[in-house]
């Protein structure tokens, strides 16, 4: 099975790992089924530890190999160029997003951002987790395409130690969608199907990512940097905000510090 994995077209190792990382999230969305209620102190150490992975993985597993697709590509001196304009413009990207589709905001007062609507909290939680899923997909995606094209820096190794990690973070997040539904009157299933069907976007995105490097290799430091911008404006905009909000701020940043330091060294040590 691992053989047939390691031999597969780089579209289809992406889209199983999209499936992973949707599977993670479906799992953390079945706590529902076993509790009413969540802990917050663990919910925001785990939304700091998501923050770190995440951190950590859009550096070694997208910007270092993105700097050194355009050194192997010809840029030189000005190999930085791509991933500054993919990594900008995908954080950007995101912010255009937020802007134009209405969802929940973590970090301000009024705790909705977009137009205005009359959408209930629930369906904006859904919407602004939905929004952020795709990118991470995305990353898988274009971590995988990257890998098979033999780059030294973007390996099948580093490209599943990706996946794994955002599908460790999507474990915290599934919960963290569907308790607050049930808490909100959702029966339990109700709850549960809306938090695993957040994360079908990573499907979607991992597929897209994959197939997009391995027909127009031109834009892939683009396509990786992109990805990283993306990550990290999740990590600014939801998982940071979220975790410091309610009381446990030392234990969520030593989380995150936790959660960076592991991802990197299964990114280095194993990538």
């Amino acid at each position: 099975m691992l053989t047939w994995f390691a031999e597969a077209n780089p579209i289809i190792q992406a889209t199983l790992a999209g499936i992973f990382t949707w599977g993670c999230t479906a799992v953390g969305s079945a706590i529902v089924f076993l509790f009413n209620d969540v802990n917050r102190k663990l919910l925001d150490i785990m939304n700091g530890f998501a923050a770190g992975i995440m951190i950590a993985a859009s550096f070694w597993s997208l910007l270092a190999p993105s700097i050194d697709y355009a050194k192997a590509g010809g840029y030189g001196n000005w190999s930085f160029v791509p991933a500054v304009v993919g990594f900008l413009f995908g954080g950007g990207f995101l912010r255009i997003i937020d802007a134009v589709v209405p969802n929940m905001d973590f970090a301000s007062k009024e705790g909705v951002e977009g137009p205005k609507t009359s959408l209930s909290p629930t369906t904006l939680l859904f919407l602004a987790i939905t929004i952020h899923n795709f990118p991470e997909g995305l990353s898988v995606g274009v971590a995988f395409g990257a890998g098979g094209m033999g780059l030294s820096s973007a390996t099948l190794q580093s490209a599943l130690i990706l996946a794994l990690g955002i599908g460790i973070q999507n474990f915290p997040e599934g919960s963290a969608l569907s308790m607050p539904i049930r808490s909100g009157g959702s029966s339990k299933a109700h709850a549960f199907n809306l938090g695993q069907a957040s994360a079908l976007v990573e499907i979607v995105g991992a597929t897209l990512g994959a197939w997009l490097v391995t027909q127009v290799t031109i834009i892939l430091p683009y396509a990786l940097s992109f990805a990283a911008g993306a990550m990290i404006f999740v990590c600014v905009e939801e998982l940071i905000p979220e975790s410091q909000t309610n009381g446990n701020n030392d234990l969520a940043t030593l989380a995150l510090l936790c959660g960076f330091a592991l991802m990197m060294a299964l990114d280095v040590g194993l990538g």
